[in-house]
Parts: C-alpha cells; sequence; structure tokens
C-alpha cells in the first residue's frame, strides 16, 4: 500500500502566519486588561476562532455573552486581515515548497485542513494557491481540530479513503484530528508536544518525505 494524499496545517507547517494571529489576539486581550504573551499564544494553535478566544477569556476569568464574544471574535478578524495585507511569499516556511512539490512529484493529491477561515487568502498572499488541490478550512466543517471533521472533509474533497491519506501539523490538536480521522500523522516541532504523532521534525525544512512515505497507511 502506498499513501495517496497529503493533506497538511497552515500556519506553522507552510507558512508563518501564526505571528499575525499572535498580534489580533495580543490587540484583543490588553483591550480587555488580560495578560497575553506568546507563551499563552501556544495553546491557540490548531484552535479556531471562538475556541481561542474562550482560551483567552479563561485566563483573564471573564465571562461574557455570546453576542459579545462573536463582537471580539469579529474584531480580531479585521485585526488579522489588517496584519494579513503585510504578508508575502518571503513569509513561506523554509522547506514547505520543496515539500509540497516532492509531495506532488510523488503522486499525491494535496489539500489544506486549517483552522483559519482566512486559509484561501493566506495561501493567495503566499503564492502557492496553485500549490494544492483542495482548501478546507473552519467554516467548512462543524467541529473543529482536536475532532476530525476538516481532515475528512479534506480527504473525501480530495477522492482519497482517510487511510490513504497522511496528514502534517504543528499542534497537539491537529494531530489528534489527523489520529481521529484514521489517518498517519506527521508532527512540526518539539516532540513532547506532538507525542501523539507517529513521526515527528523539528521544521519543515527537514522533513524528509521519502521516510514519512514508508510509513504504512492505514496503521
Amino acid at each position: 500500500m502506498a499513501f495517496r494524499a497529503a493533506i497538511f496545517d497552515l500556519d506553522g507547517v507552510l507558512v508563518d502566519s501564526a505571528r499575525l494571529h499572535f498580534v489580533a489576539w495580543k490587540r484583543i486581550a490588553d483591550e480587555l486588561g488580560i495578560m497575553f504573551s506568546e507563551h499563552d499564544n501556544e495553546a491557540l494553535k490548531g484552535v479556531d476562532r471562538m475556541g481561542s478566544l474562550d482560551h483567552i477569556l479563561a485566563l483573564g476569568e471573564l465571562r461574557l455573552d455570546l453576542t459579545a464574544k462573536e463582537e471580539l471574535a469579529g474584531r480580531k478578524n479585521g485585526y488579522y486581515l489588517d496584519a494579513l495585507a503585510t504578508m508575502s511569499d518571503a513569509d513561506v516556511l523554509p522547506g514547505a515548497r520543496s515539500l509540497l512539490s516532492c509531495a506532488r512529484t510523488a503522486g499525491l493529491r494535496l489539500g489544506i485542513a486549517s483552522a483559519s477561515r482566512n486559509a484561501t487568502m493566506v495561501l493567495e498572499r503566499a503564492g502557492l494557491s496553485g500549490a494544492v488541490d483542495f482548501v478546507a478550512d473552519a467554516a467548512q466543517v462543524a467541529r473543529s481540530k482536536p475532532a476530525p471533521d476538516i481532515f475528512l472533509a479534506c480527504a473525501s474533497a480530495l477522492g482519497v479513503a482517510p487511510g490513504d491519506c497522511v496528514g502534517f501539523e504543528d499542534a497537539a490538536a491537529g494531530v489528534s484530528a489527523i489520529k481521529a480521522a484514521g489517518m498517519i500523522a506527521v508532527g512540526i516541532g518539539a516532540s513532547d508536544i506532538l507525542a501523539e504523532a507517529d513521526l515527528v521534525f523539528e521544521s519543515t525544512v527537514q522533513v524528509d518525505l521519502d521516510r514519512v512515505l514508508r510509513l504504512s497507511p492505514g496503521a
């Protein structure tokens, strides 16, 4: 058996847009009088917008009704879009283009499974739109990571069974989602944080695709 598709998270795996999310969330936290650091931001990796807001509110022991939370989430997105205007192909992570190219050469279908509702725009700004076959974002599924929904939706759109897919993630929640979808998981980052992954590389540029493809689909 061989893999038929590779599905990638976007932020932290292919592009460096995580810094833009942090800047936007930091503005929201400051407005609420909540201390929010880059360390705190690590917990938001792979988490959708409302889940991220809930985490920040919990840090400040602040409870808000749904209307107020939706206003804050919308404001954060506005801040993020302002920051996104500064993104370019220079924000593509080292090794990302090569990884996508090698995966394509290996005959794999390529998909994106991102918690960001702006994934398509990020790909356009980074010059990667033409490199993948399908983009699934949080707006298209009922449950966010660590639920498997977004990876399953991506596999379905690619026409590939989940067990024939390999997923790449830099967040523990994302790795859990890949495994829950019945896929092989490759972690990008710290092995202790991504312990559930089948294979971990410290960064995208260090990914050895031949080694990944030697893993057993559906294992």
